[in-house]
């Protein structure tokens, strides 16, 4: 047991939650770690790395037993998109996709809904996706112009999304369309849009800086129909349950973040101790045990950060307050993921900016962590928000 797994312990994680991490740590070194390279200089989906995760039963851990789920909770699912990330960024987003696509209907889908789509979820037999982003509309979801129409016994689906992780991959799609142009916020629904689903297609895919083997492409709907018991809740809702899924959600993408500072800084750590300079290890360099202890020190305060995030959702927690510690975890882990790659890139010199080596790999899939589910400068309004909402409810100090 390392120094970080008895501080971890002795935070307060339970006997499942050490050994769900234990479970996914080795998993992430037998069978991903190998494969991380290739992954990347393929930039193809690792089909054979969803194989593995459903043989190994790590999709289950997003959902509740009654649905197939291992029922532990969010906080461990947290945990092992941590180990994962550690060693391949790419892998770690099918976990940390599959809750992100399938919240919506966790959240708010009918009983027949969760029936029939959380379990082959749980198995990994399918993948989820999440349709929100639009060309036109990132973080200001208003303004998607995707719409949806009710026709008897189906609703009817026009427009398209961009940016969207699992695209072509995922056998189900939760979607975000207009259902009411004059109503803003309020004139949004959800929808459960299968692959298959008449008048939906998948089209062209991003060429991208990092987590290339993850595929992120565009979907249309053209006259796409699905039933009308398709609906994810009652029309005009989908804002606030997209805002809802963001919450919980966010705190898997800080997971991947602070994965990829993880390994990062162990890989550059023990690469100063076994390469040697001047006579000696890189390691007794005073300068260099500085940049260690500012990257570790970065890594361990976010990590403090998300998993208290991920016990508030287990805990359900009230909103306004999950809201803002959700965002910070997300900011903090994902700003950490940034700096501290990057400083392991300085700490390998030339080594480090070559292939060759995974830390300029984890660099660059480090950097879409500060972007998506929200940029970071989104999450700082709404931590911003959030604490002046709360300090004018709060007693002044008496000066």
């Amino acid at each position: 047991m390392t120094a970080t797994d008895s501080v971890e312990q002795a935070w307060g994680l339970t006997e499942s939650q050490l050994e769900i991490r234990e479970h996914a740590r080795g998993v992430a070194r037998r069978f991903v770690a190998p494969r991380a390279h290739d992954i990347d200089a393929a930039g193809e989906f690792p089909q054979d790395i969803r194989e593995i995760f459903a043989e190994q039963g790590l999709f289950a851990l997003p959902f509740e037993e009654e649905h197939g789920g291992t029922g532990t909770g969010t906080l461990a699912l947290i945990i092992a998109i941590e180990e994962i990330a550690k060693v391949c960024g790419t892998s770690s987003l099918l976990l940390a996709v599959q809750e992100l696509g399938s919240l919506p209907i966790k959240l708010a889908g009918t009983e027949a809904q969760k029936s029939q789509w959380l379990p082959q979820l749980a198995t990994g037999e399918v993948l989820a996706a999440y349709g929100l982003t639009e060309p036109e509309s990132g973080s200001d979801s208003a303004g998607m112009r995707t719409t949806a129409v009710l026709e008897s016994d189906e609703w009817v689906l026009n427009g398209g999304k961009r940016f969207i992780t699992n695209a072509g991959v995922a056998g189900v799609y939760t979607v975000f369309a207009k259902t009411d142009l004059a109503a803003g916020h309020s004139g949004i629904s959800a929808f459960i849009v299968p692959a298959d689903a008449p008048g939906f297609t998948v089209g062209k895919f991003e060429k991208k800086m990092g987590i290339k083997g993850s595929t992120t492409g565009e979907l249309f709907f053209d006259g796409c129909r699905i039933p009308a018991a398709n609906i994810l809740g009652e029309p005009g809702t989908g804002f606030t349950l997209a805002m809802q899924v963001l919450d919980r959600s966010r705190p898997g993408v800080a997971a991947q973040g602070l994965g990829l500072a993880g390994g990062a800084l162990e890989y550059a750590g023990k690469y100063l101790l076994d390469r040697e300079q001047f006579g000696k290890p890189l390691a007794h360099q005073q300068g260099l045990q500085w940049m260690l202890a500012d990257m570790e020190s970065k890594t361990c305060a976010a990590r403090e950060l998300l998993y208290r995030a991920g016990w508030m959702i287990d805990a359900g927690v009230p909103r306004a307050t999950l809201t803002k510690y959700s965002a910070m975890a997300k900011l903090m882990c994902t700003d950490a993921a940034m700096s501290v790659t990057t400083d392991a890139v300085q700490l390998l010199g030339g080594y480090g900016y070559v292939q060759e080596y995974p830390v300029e790999r984890m660099m660059r899939d480090a950097k879409i962590t500060q972007i998506y589910e929200g940029t970071n400068q989104i999450q700082r309004l709404v931590i911003g928000r959030a604490l002046l909402e709360e300090l004018r409810h709060t007693e002044p100090i008496p000066f």
